[in-house]
Formats: C-alpha cells, sequence, structure tokens
C-alpha cells in the first residue's frame, strides 16, 4: 500500500515539528487561565472564523467526506444549508447573552440562568459527549499512519501505535499551547489541507481517461451529482428537511451549546466580530464540503469497480497509490497537523469546562488566581490521555466516521440546546425543571439512538424498536431538545413562577 519515500518522511517530520514548536511559542507569554482558555479575548474575527472552520471540518471532512460522495451523491450538502440558518439564530439570540458577561464557558450561562447544580450537569453531559466525538477524532486520523507503518507492524498493532504516536503528540503540544495557539495554528492547518483538496481534484483530473468532463458525465448518469431529495420520511439523512431543519437545529446545539466552538467565539475581541465569525464559517464549510465531495466523485470514476473495507481508507488510498513524493508527506501531515490542531482545542476546552464550572465553584479559587491556570493545564493533559484511550477503544466497522462522529454529537446536543432555550423561553423555569427536562431528553434519545443495535442483538424486540431505530441522525438534535424542552417545561407547572426573573 504505502509509496512513502524519504522526501514525504522529511516533509512530515518538518511540518508535524515545526507546527508543535509554532503552538508551544504561540503559547509562551501566558499568564493566567484567562489567556490559556480564551486567549485574553483578543482575537480578530476573521482568525476565529477560520479556526470555527478548521474545528468542525478537519480530518474527518479531508478523510471521510470523499467517501460519502463515493457510495453516494451530494447530499450532504443540504445539511451544511440548515449550517447556515443555525448558525444566523446563534449569533442573534445566544452570542449576545454569552457577552454580557466575562464567561469562559457556556455552561456558566446556564449557572445564572438557573443555579450552579444545572452548570455542572450540563457540563458533565458536555465533557463525556466530547470524549467519545473527539475519541472518534483520533481514530480516524491515524488511519493514514496506520497505512505509513502497516508493512513493518504485525496487523494487531498497526492501529494502537498509530493512534499512541497521534496522541502523545498531542498532549504535548496542548498542554503548551493554550487558545491562542489553537487558533493560529488551525489556520495553517485548513490552508494546507485545502490545498491538498484542490491538489487532489487536480491530479484526478489528469489521471482520469478524458478528465473532468469525463468524471462528471459519469457522475452525471450515475445521479451522483444529485443535491437536494424532498423525500419526507424522516429515515434518510441526506434530504432536504434533514438537512435544513435538522443541520439548523444541530449547528444550534454544536455552535451555540458546545463549549468547543464558542470557546473560540469567547476569544473574539467583540460580541459583532463573534458574529461576523461564525456566519462566515458556514459560508466557508459549504466550500470545503463541495470541494470535498468532488473529490469522491473524481475517486469513483478512478475507482471504478474497486471494493474497499471502509469509506474512510479511499481518500487515503488514493493519496499513497497515486500522488507524487513530497505531496504524499504534505498531504499525511496535514490530516495528522488538523486533527492534532482539532483535537487540541477538544482537550482545551474540556479543561477549560472542568476547571470553571467544576473545579472552580467547588474549590472557592478565582479564575486570576495563578494556581487555577497550572490546575487547567493538569487537566488538559488529563483529558489528552482519555481521548487518546478512547481512541484505542473504537471499532473499526463500514460506516464513515463523520457519520459516526455527528451522530454521537447530535445524541446529547439536544438535550443541552433545549436547557438553553427552556432558560430563554420559559421564565418560570427553574434549576430543577432543567435538570428533569434535560435527563428526560437524555433518556428517550439513547433509546433511539441504541435502537438499532438492541434490535441487531434481541431480534425479538425488533418489531417495537423499529420505528426508532429508523430515526436519521440529523433528526437527534430536534427530538432531543422538542423531548427537553417538553418535559422541563411541565415540570415548571408543578410550581408557583418565581418572584423575579433571574435572567
Amino acid at each position: 500500500m504505502s509509496r512513502i519515500g524519504w522526501l514525504d518522511i522529511v516533509v512530515l517530520v518538518a511540518y508535524l515539528g515545526g507546527t508543535t514548536a509554532l503552538g508551544v511559542w504561540l503559547g509562551r507569554n501566558q499568564k493566567n487561565s484567562t489567556d490559556y482558555f480564551v486567549a485574553g479575548r483578543s482575537l480578530p474575527w476573521w482568525a476565529v472564523m477560520f479556526s470555527i472552520v478548521a474545528s468542525e471540518t478537519s480530518a474527518l471532512t479531508f478523510i471521510s467526506v470523499p467517501g460519502l460522495a463515493f457510495i453516494g451523491n451530494f447530499g450532504f450538502l443540504q445539511v451544511c444549508l440548515g449550517y447556515i440558518v443555525g448558525r444566523v439564530v446563534v449569533a442573534i439570540v445566544l452570542l449576545p447573552r454569552y457577552f454580557k458577561g466575562e464567561l469562559v464557558t457556556a455552561y456558566a450561562l446556564l449557572g445564572t440562568r438557573f443555579g450552579p447544580a444545572t452548570r455542572r450537569f450540563t457540563s458533565v453531559v458536555f465533557m463525556a459527549t466530547r470524549a467519545m466525538a473527539d475519541s472518534v477524532r483520533v481514530f480516524a486520523s491515524a488511519i493514514p499512519i496506520a497505512l505509513i507503518i502497516g508493512p513493518s507492524l504485525p496487523r494487531q498493532w498497526v492501529m494502537p501505535v498509530s493512534i499512541l504516536l497521534l496522541g502523545v503528540l498531542t498532549i504535548v503540544y496542548t498542554y503548551k499551547g493554550g487558545m491562542r495557539a489553537v487558533v493560529w495554528t488551525e489556520l495553517l492547518q485548513a490552508g494546507v489541507y485545502a490545498t491538498g483538496g484542490l491538489a487532489a481534484v487536480l491530479l484526478l483530473g489528469h489521471v482520469v481517461a478524458g478528465g473532468w468532463t469525463h468524471i462528471l458525465d459519469a457522475a452525471r448518469a450515475q445521479d451522483k451529482l444529485r443535491v437536494f431529495d424532498f423525500y419526507t420520511g424522516i429515515d434518510r439523512p441526506h434530504t432536504i428537511w434533514a438537512g435544513v431543519i435538522g443541520g439548523a437545529f444541530l449547528t444550534m446545539a454544536s455552535h451555540g451549546a458546545d463549549q468547543t466552538i464558542v470557546q473560540r467565539m469567547l476569544s473574539a475581541r467583540s460580541l459583532r466580530d463573534a458574529q461576523k465569525a461564525i456566519i462566515g464559517s458556514g459560508l466557508a464549510v459549504i466550500v470545503l464540503m463541495t470541494l470535498f465531495l468532488t473529490v469522491g466523485i473524481g475517486l469513483w470514476t478512478y475507482f471504478a469497480g474497486r471494493t474497499f473495507d471502509s469509506p474512510d481508507t479511499i481518500f487515503p488510498t488514493f493519496i499513497f497509490e497515486r500522488m507524487p513524493h513530497g505531496m504524499i508527506g504534505l498531504l499525511v501531515a496535514s490530516i495528522l497537523a488538523a486533527t492534532m490542531s482539532t483535537h487540541s482545542g477538544a482537550i482545551n476546552s474540556l479543561a477549560a469546562t472542568t476547571t470553571h464550572d467544576i473545579y472552580l465553584p467547588l474549590s472557592g479559587r478565582h479564575a486570576d488566581d495563578p494556581r487555577t491556570f497550572a490546575i487547567g493545564r493538569w487537566f488538559a493533559l488529563g483529558w489528552g490521555i482519555v481521548l487518546t484511550a478512547g481512541a484505542l477503544f473504537f471499532p473499526e466497522g463500514k460506516t464513515p466516521v463523520v457519520v459516526i462522529g455527528l451522530s454521537i454529537a447530535s445524541f446529547t446536543q439536544g438535550a443541552l440546546l433545549g436547557a438553553f432555550f427552556l432558560g430563554i423561553m420559559n421564565r418560570r423555569a427553574q434549576q430543577r425543571d432543567a435538570i428533569v427536562g434535560m435527563s428526560v431528553g437524555l433518556t428517550v434519545m439513547a433509546f433511539i439512538v441504541f435502537a438499532k443495535p438492541l434490535s441487531a442483538a434481541y431480534p425479538s424486540l425488533a418489531h417495537l424498536l423499529g420505528p426508532f431505530a429508523a430515526v436519521a441522525w440529523p433528526w437527534y438534535v430536534l427530538i432531543g431538545l422538542t423531548i427537553t424542552l417538553t418535559a422541563g417545561s411541565l415540570m415548571a407547572l408543578t410550581h408557583a413562577s418565581p418572584a423575579s426573573d433571574r435572567r
């Protein structure tokens, strides 16, 4: 499989070493936890915008999205249209509330509205979700490393060694870097892997007989260029309704109630800058997704008739088989470095949540206490180890990891977003109502998410679980939000209205 040569190794080592060194250097002047977690609120809007793009696209986009077009069509773009709608809502409804106070985490806002128990509860839900989702990211990015080192190791050791190599580099990078390093290095990563996608498009046009004229004609004949599907059922993930409605609520949750993205926006210089960053990122994501889906149909033509163990190995296989030396090293490095940067941001946000939502309220310390800075770094180290361990236990399968990652995120984010909506829309709601609402939402969503594997494991239950198992992942957030909001609002009717509005 691997054609990697000495030039690729030089490029790979230089790029990874340079990126890691840059991250450490950018974090050299940090003085307190505000510097470490939100870059002193000093970042320009365009840097935050590209950091958001890099965070949500990264290696999952590079590796997995071409596979979606290879096995399907351009239907994934319908979800991206929903991303735009959801970002506008976040910019108008949630961001002004975040910027009213000197907040470091998204869940501090819920603490202000409901109380400390709600803040801790939502923080724990976020940490569990992010740990699972980013373990998937680490696993996905270890795939190209495995293709490189595979011939020199026993098969059972290839993925574990690849994951450990990536995880250790990320932990070193994150411990020293902080949010300023995360954002600026993500600009570099986004530029490099976008360049890699363009290079793949050009090369596919050269190696396929007839070039892109033939590729597009063949794809059009097989309906692989279709974007819109107006099917009204909820069992398909890539329909206009699942995309625009489900995608809108998914991005409201991921960009409005998930600390990983919110923390980047809180690093901007002002509310207006944060609003420009989040809306602009939606447009940029559509461009990038279109690019990598285009790569996918080129690969479908190039590999006509060839079967693969997983859709996630298709693009890496093309990289190693057909890319010129030097470019192989750069593209592999961009995949790994993009994940290092995104993974670093996830670790940083997990550490911020643990520090500000759990440690500080329980310890009574202040955010500016020098010990808080040190504790935050130790939490970053611990979370780096946890996410790497999670990737080691992730099972390989035929489902694209981008779908798995989004499904995990959608599973709990509906309940988190529901808590925010409950606080905004229902003045009667109190802390107990928010916690009960989220608990009900998470319980029902766990039933829906696990209905499919339970049906497979227990065929006698298939007739009961079938309707739940058929629900496509883009609807998870909306369903979870609706259940949480409904349960919380019903609980609010069991007690008297509070004497004053605490918002």
